[in-house]
């Protein structure tokens, strides 16, 4: 993996830094942000991507973010680039992180109860 996405990663987990039970995974040639167990964002190609649902995902499409295509063919649309502003200030990106862990959990736990024995 190039130096340069080595450095963007590091730059992503400091200024994640006070996101309790925050951890990294090698995936793919990328890397998955967990919080805790739940899978919620990539770095892929020096961008950072977290999971949306429909009440998020408007303040990404309003700041014209792409969503996250690890290739031309697959296009992931509940993943969408983090804006500069917001990958900026700490503060911020804190709390879009947060949201996109709670969208993924949610998620999950939807999943998981529409797959329960009645």
């Amino acid at each position: 993996m190039p130096a340069r996405a080595d450095t963007f990663k590091d730059f992503v987990l400091d200024q994640l830094e006070h996101m309790r039970d925050l951890r990294v995974r090698r995936m793919f040639g990328s890397h998955g942000l967990y919080c805790g167990e739940t899978f919620f964002g990539i770095i892929s190609k020096s961008r950072l991507y977290f999971k949306t649902d429909e009440k998020t995902r408007w303040a990404y499409l309003e700041r014209e973010s792409r969503s996250f295509r690890p290739h031309p063919e697959l296009d992931l649309k509940a993943y969408y680039e983090v804006p500069l502003e917001i990958l900026e200030d700490r503060d911020q990106l804190v709390q879009w992180a947060k949201a996109a862990a709670a969208v993924s959990k949610s998620a999950g736990r939807r999943k998981a109860k529409s797959g329960q024995k009645r």
